[in-house]
């Protein structure tokens, strides 16, 4: 091996201006012109291994995941379950972390789990653990429902992240908790961590429910004014966000002409489908107050008299 540094810079004492090449497998820093050894066990700071989704068999990298700083526990060895090593893992991972651990990664599995079911993103994870984390250490959530208390951090967590659902979206996604447990944990968490969780509008559903339902821009917006415009008359009064976005949805789609049947839209609301005529029928005196007057001169609307 020989060096030789020139201002700070690892050189080929024959050839300085030439760029070096490292070789990783062996470790080896080497001049391409003359093939001198310039420098000896380079350190590999990149992946050990490759791994991919579908590769098959038992992943073969032995770093682990990363730390998660929501955890007290500090970085340690564990075994895995495969095998005979199965009860020694066991132990060791029963042993490795402390109680208060313990739950809290049972309480980040179900967040992912409801998440997954939601397709909430990575943020919406990460910000619901994060506020579940707070509340364990403030102990205002003791001795209620582990899964109620993770579907109610979900809930403020996609208001917060713009990402919103409704309460009945995130009761479906629950194995157990009811929707009065899931309202009461709530209801402590806006009181204990003093957040704010801004009022659900129809606005917040439209966008979604449209994409789901293949509609076009200009068909969004028309339903987007209507609800828009049922709630400012007070028009829908005693109706919930989600049912009023649906029955704008449907309302517009007759006007217009487009084949979208109520149930194809309750369907992706998760609201009835004689919940959504009814509210149409309550929209329909008012008809020249939410469209313009080149929609309802069409006269679509008329079979809102006999809605099927």
């Amino acid at each position: 091996v020989s060096t030789q540094s020139t201002g700070g810079r690892m050189c080929c004492p024959q050839h300085p201006d030439v760029a070096l090449v490292e070789d990783y497998r062996a470790g080896d820093t080497v001049c391409p012109e003359c093939g001198l050894v310039v420098g000896n066990r380079v350190i590999d700071v990149g992946s050990e291994w490759r791994t991919f989704s579908d590769d098959n068999g038992a992943d073969p990298s032995r770093v682990g995941a990363a730390e998660n700083p929501l955890l007290s526990g500090d970085l340690t060895t564990s075994i895995q379950f495969t095998g005979d090593n199965y009860d020694m893992a066991r132990w060791q991972q029963r042993m490795g972390n402390s109680s208060s651990d313990r739950a809290l990664i049972h309480a980040f599995g179900v967040i992912r789990l409801m998440a997954d079911r939601l397709n909430a993103s990575q943020a919406i994870i990460d910000r619901a653990n994060t506020l579940f984390k707070k509340m364990t250490d403030s102990r205002a959530l003791r001795g209620r429902s582990t899964e109620a208390n993770c579907a109610a951090c979900l809930y403020i967590a996609c208001s917060q992240e713009g990402a919103v659902r409704s309460f009945k979206e995130i009761c479906a996604v629950c194995q157990s908790a009811s929707r009065k447990q899931i309202g009461k944990s709530f209801k402590l968490i806006i009181r204990a961590v003093g957040t704010n969780v801004d009022l659900i509008t129809t606005g917040d559903f439209m966008s979604r429910f449209c994409s789901n339902l293949d509609l076009d821009h200009k068909t969004q917006q028309i339903a987007t004014t209507v609800a828009r415009q049922a709630v400012d008359l007070d028009i829908v009064a005693g109706r919930v966000p989600v049912t009023v976005a649906a029955a704008a949805i449907y309302f517009t789609c007759q006007a217009l002409a487009i084949d979208k049947s109520a149930k194809d839209i309750g369907d992706v609301a998760g609201v009835a489908e004689a919940t959504i005529k009814q509210t149409c029928k309550t929209m329909y005196p008012s008809r020249e107050r939410l469209l313009t007057p080149e929609i309802v001169a069409k006269g679509h609307l008329n079979q809102f008299y006999t809605m099927r």
